[in-house]
């Protein structure tokens, strides 16, 4: 069940949902289903020229992998992104949700029809998590296009589970974003498959 905007207002007025930005004006965002968020002003961008491949086998080729890109806080210079390049991004604000919503990322139709993907696979926010959300923007578009820090760039349904969970995310073992601020890079490496098989390796 998709919360309504009365019921997106209920439960932040309950605290269930937290959100924190710099002027704190994150309501005007919310709408009937969704609640809107804005882009932030920091990007990760892969470094292609100098990393021949990204293996969850070897965690030392994730170090350096990425290039931290700092936007200036007024807004006005936008981050242009190439076609067919990919990026991370970060949300604006940081996000809780209690321990019985999940929250889906959808991008905005608008923005769709630009060419930009804002994530590819990781469109869905667990209960019980604290944080920015990273966002994994692709244009798929033949022509660069400017995304400016501060404008809205995706948004978050939120959907009622059938009871709290046992294990949310801030208190599952493996919960690798708890807490993120900065835009996230992979850390595939750490799931505990590729451990025990890095651990029968060096047996």
């Amino acid at each position: 069940m998709i919360l309504s905007d009365r019921d997106i207002h209920a439960r932040i007025q309950k605290g269930d949902i937290q959100v924190t930005c710099p002027e704190n004006d994150f309501l005007k965002n919310v709408h009937a289903s969704s609640m809107d968020m804005r882009l932030g002003r920091f990007f990760k961008i892969y470094n292609h020229n100098t990393f021949a491949i990204l293996d969850p086998m070897k965690p030392e080729c994730f170090d350096d992998a990425t290039r931290l890109v700092e936007l200036s806080e007024d807004g006005r210079t936008p981050f242009i992104v190439q076609p067919g390049e990919f990026v991370l991004g970060v949300t604006l604000e940081k996000i809780k949700i209690a321990d019985d919503l999940v929250a889906r990322v959808e991008g905005r139709s608008s923005l769709g029809r630009l060419g930009i993907i804002i994530h590819s696979t990781a469109g869905f926010v667990d209960a019980g998590f604290e944080g920015t959300i990273t966002l994994e923007i692709t244009n798929i578009n033949r022509m660069p296009v400017a995304l400016y820090p501060g404008m809205r760039v995706c948004q978050l349904a939120f959907e009622l589970m059938s009871s709290p969970a046992d294990v949310p995310y801030h208190k599952k073992a493996h919960s690798k974003y708890q807490g993120q601020v900065m835009p996230e890079e992979s850390r595939i490496h750490s799931d505990p498959e590729f451990v025990r098989l890095r651990q029968t390796q060096a047996l």
